[in-house]
């Protein structure tokens, strides 16, 4: 992952599967949108690092559909064009809870092992 202002194509994230499931029902807590307008949101709020494809975001969007974790309404874009709007469930909301929960210890458990509470960093300094 890069830390530069404007990340180049080579440095952005590819997403796994249950990682872009659990992005789109965070960006879906804001709000009913169309799938454009959730994959600009994640790439906006995560410093244009995270890059959604369509060949990815589309699939997605219809398996958490399948789940009941979001729903889908036609309705027009601020393009004025046809699209479908997608929107958090009840049950959505719950399983948000539970993947961040998930999210929340796996980061934790990863900083441990890397050593990202600072202390450890500073000792991997002195040995390059």
């Amino acid at each position: 992952m890069s830390t530069q202002e404007n990340p180049s194509p080579s440095d952005r994230i590819a997403l796994l599967q249950g990682t872009l499931d659990l992005l789109i029902l965070r960006t879906l807590i804001f709000g009913a949108q169309h799938g454009q307008g959730i994959a600009r949101t994640i790439q906006q709020t995560s410093g244009e690092v995270l890059l959604v494809d369509h060949g990815s975001l589309y699939p997605a969007l219809q398996r958490l559909e399948k789940r009941s974790w979001i729903r889908a309404e036609w309705g027009t874009s601020s393009n004025n064009r046809r699209a479908r709007f997608y929107e958090l469930t009840a049950e959505g909301r719950k399983q948000l809870l539970r993947e961040t929960d998930q999210w929340t210890r796996l980061v934790q458990a990863m900083g441990r092992v890397l050593g990202l509470d600072g202390a450890a960093l500073e000792g991997e300094k002195g040995r390059t």
